[in-house]
C-alpha cells in the first residue's frame, strides 16, 4: 500500500469533502481517502498495483476540483 496526499485548495467546506471523498471511493484499489478541506489537502491510501496517482487526480477532478502543486 502506498499513500499520497494531493492539494486541492478549492474545497471548502463538507459538501466538498464528501464529493472528492465519493469519487476517490469508487476506485478499485483506493483503501481510503481522507478530504481535509481545511487544509485544503486529500489524503489516499492505495494500491498502487491497482490504481495510479493519475486516476486518483481524475478521481479529483471528477469531482469537480483541480490538483496543484
Amino acid at each position: 500500500m502506498s499513500n499520497a496526499t494531493f492539494n486541492v485548495p478549492e474545497m471548502t467546506c463538507g459538501h466538498c469533502k464528501a464529493a472528492v471523498e465519493g469519487e476517490l471511493d469508487k476506485l478499485s484499489g483506493v483503501e481510503r481517502s481522507n478530504a481535509d478541506f481545511e487544509k485544503g489537502i486529500v489524503e489516499v491510501r492505495y494500491d498502487e498495483d491497482r490504481v495510479t496517482t493519475e486516476e486518483l487526480e481524475g478521481a479529483i477532478e471528477e469531482a469537480g476540483y483541480s490538483v496543484t502543486a
